[in-house]
């Protein structure tokens, strides 16, 4: 199966003037996003709590979250957003594909907006 990679634009929003853009892997499996901290801290943002995270492997660790409007395809989104080690990938979480009504096609591996975003 294919990868698929969409430009996000992180905004703090408190100062929406600082923004930092970046190459997202959309990540269906995630829940949150994931932006190397870094990044976050150039705009402004600190960590405002821990969140408890399961790796693919199975391990769980404690990461650093924040929260921020990030925006793609369109649409502007708030979203929780993990604290990456600096060089990590940026990840789009699902949490914030649902939020802006988009779905990835499992076939075509490209983004698709939903005629409405779910409610239920």
């Amino acid at each position: 199966m294919g990868t698929t990679h969409v430009t996000v634009t992180v905004r703090n929003p408190a100062q929406s003037e600082k923004t930092w853009e970046g190459l997202f892997l959309v990540d269906t499996g995630s829940v949150d996003c994931l932006v190397p901290g870094k990044h976050l801290k150039a705009i402004g943002l600190q960590p405002r709590g821990k969140r408890r995270y399961e790796l693919a492997t199975g391990a769980e660790i404690k990461l650093d979250i924040t929260t921020a409007e990030i925006g793609f395809l369109g649409d502007i989104v708030g979203a929780t957003i993990i604290f990456g080690e600096d060089d990590a990938e940026p990840i789009l979480g699902v949490t914030a594909l649902e939020s802006a009504g988009i779905e990835v096609d499992p076939q075509s591996q490209r983004l698709e907006r939903l005629p409405a975003v779910r409610l239920k």
